[in-house]
């Protein structure tokens, strides 16, 4: 399995397969919310893109990074979004990195969001579907976040049927730029729980497949082959 590992800013053509990684802390937040009951996710281009979505659909919860804002029911935190019930709603995501990442590549054929906590699910979705060329998009710090590319490289590792021991990728994670800025609090709308449970190998046994419908980028968990 040929694998890239490419910034947003790199990804210059469509792939035929993408994952899109964000572990701190999009793409660990959205197997959060599906966990809690969400039916899918929508990610929304701009804050303003997500508060019109919001407005046109009351019902749906909004999230953001940073601190709460008008407009918006949740920030992007895992550990604030575990207790939330969600059960059958929709969700309107927009974030500085992970939702960008993937509407980078919304016209690839196949389109993943993957952290640590879906990581295996996510090797074996790409093992069940014969890729043979794999992009991982390294959402964080312009292609340079560890822990996002740390992740992308375990996953490609177990995609190519490697048995990949996780400790030293979860390392290089643990001790990143984010991890430092989580753990000290600096990220408005943060939790102090937040980096463990960014940390969390293979949490949930379903993947997050991202595709267009009605023209809207949806993810939704995905389970099995």
């Amino acid at each position: 399995m040929d694998s890239r590992f490419l910034g947003i800013a790199e990804v210059t053509r469509t792939p035929s397969a993408a994952v899109v990684v964000d572990v701190m802390r999009a793409f660990t937040v959205a197997p959060w919310a599906f966990a809690q009951g969400a039916e899918r996710i929508v990610l929304a281009e701009s804050l303003d893109d997500a508060l019109a979505l919001k407005a046109r659909n009351p019902e749906w919860v909004a999230l953001k990074d940073g601190p709460p804002a008008p407009g918006f029911d949740a920030v992007n935190s895992p550990a604030l979004l575990r207790t939330a019930d969600l059960g059958g709603r929709t969700v309107v995501q927009k974030t500085t990195a992970g939702t960008v990442g993937a509407l980078a590549v919304r016209q690839a054929p196949l389109v993943l969001c993957a952290s640590f906590v879906v990581a295996e699910a996510t090797a074996g979705l790409l093992r069940a579907r014969g890729c043979d060329s794999v992009t991982y998009v390294v959402t964080g710090e312009d292609g340079q976040a560890e822990e996002d590319l740390a992740c992308a490289q375990y996953i490609a590792q177990r995609a190519g049927g490697g048995g990949a021991d996780a400790a030293g990728f979860l390392h290089r994670a643990a001790a990143s730029r984010a991890a430092a800025e989580l753990a000290e609090g600096v990220r408005e709308g943060s939790h102090p729980d937040d980096l463990a449970l960014c940390l969390e190998l293979d949490r949930f046994p379903f993947a997050v497949v991202a595709s267009v419908e009605d023209g809207l980028m949806v993810l939704r968990p995905h389970t099995g082959p």
